[in-house]
């Protein structure tokens, strides 16, 4: 069990976010790198859209908290994830796993291993993950959240002289499925409006009912692939290690994002990703009174991101029965515009991000015998990183194009100067959903960054025996710039007088943040670690500050991206294992956390922008704890079974910012697990998670025409990405 990573999944296949003491962030936006970094088998995955794969005999995941950036090259200011898997080898051996589970799950995975000669092994596996989506379609489409997923990977192990050995991983996989469940949670008096026109409205009361009434299947594909090769030679007094990869993931999906039966808004966008990875290190080998490693990585990476949103056929007879009709054809009439042409099926946004990132760092560190028992280790890294980024757009969508303030009607002034009509002018602007974006680079706007910081960790360790070791630490980190990839992107201000001497200004021009700025964090821990003859125990206490946190929301139109001026968590992390008996094994883990954002003016609250200082983030359980159960037997004859329980508690938070705060996610989770092996290698497994079917949300966020909403004081209609149901399994290997 891992106690302080939390793994939430939003609302596509390609968002889930990774964090670690209640950091991270990077999901929903191509833009921002995760805090959290994900490492496998030694290669950097940037986006979780690569993270999620299927993978083979797994030999070790480890969860390192708080900033790693002097042992990872890559944004690691929040913690890492590294998992390593199993190298071919020269003995034969294969593996076949079969599993069956609720709603028609399919599951198929197989390995295979063996020697070519006496230096080259080679490994290849496989697997196919299927399921029935277990939330309904009321109006006919197909059901929602299965699974369909498949994978394969090869290796090859080349070992020409016992110094030497070169791994070559090569790995492709795909997912094609109609995600993700979301529900209302409030229906204001829009929802007539839904249902004059014909459209299926589901009971706010019945949000876990896993039931949906889109006009259209929510299809996300996810293609992801790559090749890296590992190569380590053995001297006399140290070890190079190189390691080199590339990969490419390319994703897409459609939605409806009005989430009605209604064809009012539709979304596409898709998602190119390259990147090649390089690193080499130095390490000293033998017993040695100091120990030392020293490395570099280098990361070239080209990011191509776009989405398209279009109006659809029940837009504007959305709008008209909201009741502004009248409105919209006295406005269409003073700008020359044919009846309907706002609002009209087809008027679309389109815009398309290119990112380049290159970046560099040189880390190493230095460990040294000051006695027996203590040990000190000192590292430090240099990193520099620089992204280029440009933007393009296709804009048709006539009513966000008219400047009401400056743009003429018919009779040579506009519309804000006409007497009778100057007091709808705020409705009309309120409505102005998406007003054309500022290109760049410009005159005024280079479209780059570039960031550089050293970083460094100091960490004492000392042996009061062979059973226990108390350690301090304290650490910085550091992740460079992250830019906002949405159709939400704007100037800053400070900017705006630049860019209207350039006379470079859109119409309905605003200003916001193009990126948000690197972050830095410290870390100051002190642990213990104990193991006796019945069980184990580590406790850390720590401080952990983020300056200039990259926050990303959802706002209604597009993801607002800003520095947090400081958030720290004080805390306690913990987690223990005891034999009651020779059977029986109890495990009991935790965290107790202590979050508050020190610093954050401007953030993006529920009516707009807030000073959110001295508050708790969203999102953060200050209490969670996870306890299990294990009974092993021995029944004899090569047979071994086991059962197991767990129960995982997350003290009630609020899910995001900018939704009402009553809005809150507690979770109360158990599961349950059995099994059976043999010497023959055979092994029957069975398992169900959420037996008690726990309800909680994972995510909230606003709805698209919330602008509107807002300006015709009408209920929001808030949304929730909703938890997995109870589910089961049993599998044969």
């Amino acid at each position: 069990m891992t106690f302080t990573l939390r793994v939430t999944p939003l609302q596509r296949s390609t968002n889930t976010n990774f964090s670690i003491r209640g950091f991270g962030n990077g999901s929903n936006n191509t833009g921002i790198e995760p805090s959290v970094g994900v490492f496998i088998d030694g290669v950097y995955r940037s986006r979780a859209a690569a993270q999620i794969g299927d993978l083979p005999r797994l030999q070790q995941v480890e969860v390192l908290s708080g900033p790693q950036s002097t042992l990872f090259g890559k944004n690691a200011s929040a913690g890492v994830i590294s998992v390593r898997t199993a190298g071919p080898s020269f003995v034969e051996q294969a593996k076949v796993e079969l599993g069956i589970g609720n709603f028609n799950q399919r599951l198929l995975k197989g390995y295979y291993t063996n020697s070519i000669t006496e230096e080259l092994a080679f490994s290849v596996s496989g697997g196919l993950n299927k399921r029935d989506g277990y939330t309904e379609s009321v109006v006919g489409l197909d059901d929602m959240n299965n699974r369909d997923r498949w994978n394969i990977r090869g290796q090859a192990l080349y070992q020409p002289t016992e110094d030497t050995s070169i791994r070559l991983i090569a790995d492709y996989s795909e997912i094609d499925e109609r995600c993700c469940t979301v529900a209302d949670v409030i229906n204001g008096p829009t929802t007539a409006a839904v249902r004059a026109l014909g459209g299926t409205v589901l009971d706010v009361e019945d949000q876990f009912e896993f039931k949906s009434a889109l006009n259209q299947d929510p299809n996300n594909t996810v293609e992801d692939g790559g090749i890296s090769v590992q190569v380590d030679v053995d001297y006399d007094s140290f070890a190079l290690t190189s390691i080199t990869a590339f990969r490419k993931n390319t994703s897409s999906y459609d939605s409806d994002v009005d989430y009605t039966s209604l064809d009012i808004l539709t979304e596409t966008g898709a998602t190119d990703i390259e990147t090649f990875t390089q690193e080499f290190r130095l390490t000293s080998t033998g017993d040695n009174e100091f120990d030392w490693m020293i490395g570099g990585f280098y990361f070239s990476e080209e990011v191509d991101t776009g989405d398209v949103l279009y109006y659809g056929d029940g837009t504007r007879p959305f709008f008209n029965l909201l009741g502004l009709q009248p409105l919209l054809e006295t406005a269409e009439d003073l700008y020359a515009f044919p009846r309907n042409a706002f609002f009209a099926a087809n008027n679309f946004l389109a815009t398309d991000f290119l990112q380049e990132n290159d970046a560099f760092s040189l880390f190493a560190t230095v460990d040294y015998d000051l006695s027996d028992r203590l040990t000190a280790t000192v590292g430090f890294s240099y990193t520099d990183d620089e992204k280029d980024v440009s933007v393009a757009q296709i804009h048709n969508e006539t009513l966000s194009a008219i400047d009401f303030d400056t743009d003429p009607t018919v009779f040579g002034v506009p519309l804000s100067f006409i007497p009778d009509l100057q007091p709808f002018v705020p409705t009309l602007k309120g409505v102005q959903f998406l007003p054309p974006q500022l290109v760049f680079p410009n005159e005024v706007e280079s479209g780059n960054t570039s960031d550089s910081k050293t970083t460094w960790s100091v960490r004492l360790a000392y042996e009061v025996n062979q059973n226990f070791n108390i350690f301090a630490t304290a650490a910085t980190g550091f992740k460079a710039s992250s830019w906002n990839l949405s159709r939400d992107t704007r100037p800053f201000a400070s900017d705006q007088s630049a860019l209207e001497t350039a006379n470079l200004t859109r119409a309905n021009q605003s200003y916001g943040t193009r990126y948000a700025g690197p972050e830095e964090s410290t870390v100051y821990e002190l642990g213990v670690k104990a193991r006796f003859k019945r069980g184990a125990f580590n406790i850390t206490l720590f401080d952990q500050t983020i300056e200039g946190f990259q926050s990303s929301i959802f706002v209604g139109t597009g993801f607002v991206l800003a520095n947090a001026g400081e958030q720290s968590t004080q805390g306690i992390e913990f987690d223990s294992s005891f034999n009651l008996t020779d059977n029986l094994v109890l495990s009991f883990g935790g965290t107790i956390l202590d979050p508050v954002y020190d610093s954050f003016v401007g953030a993006n609250g529920v009516d707009g922008p807030v000073d959110l200082s001295g508050t708790m983030p969203a999102g953060i359980h200050e209490r969670s704890f996870v306890g299990g159960l294990t009974y092993n037997v021995d029944l004899g004859e090569g047979m071994y079974g086991f059962i197991r329980t767990d129960y995982i508690y997350e003290s009630e938070a609020q899910i995001v910012e900018n939704v009402p705060p009553e809005l809150t996610r507690e979770v109360g989770t158990l599961n349950a697990s059995a099994g059976l092996s043999m010497d023959n290698g055979v092994s029957v497994k069975i398992w169900v998670r959420n037996l008690n079917n726990d309800e909680y949300f994972l995510s909230a966020f606003p709805p698209l025409f919330k602008a509107a909403v807002l300006t015709l004081t009408l209920t929001n209609l808030e949304r929730l990405v909703q938890r997995y149901p109870m589910s089961f399994n049993r599998k044969c290997r």
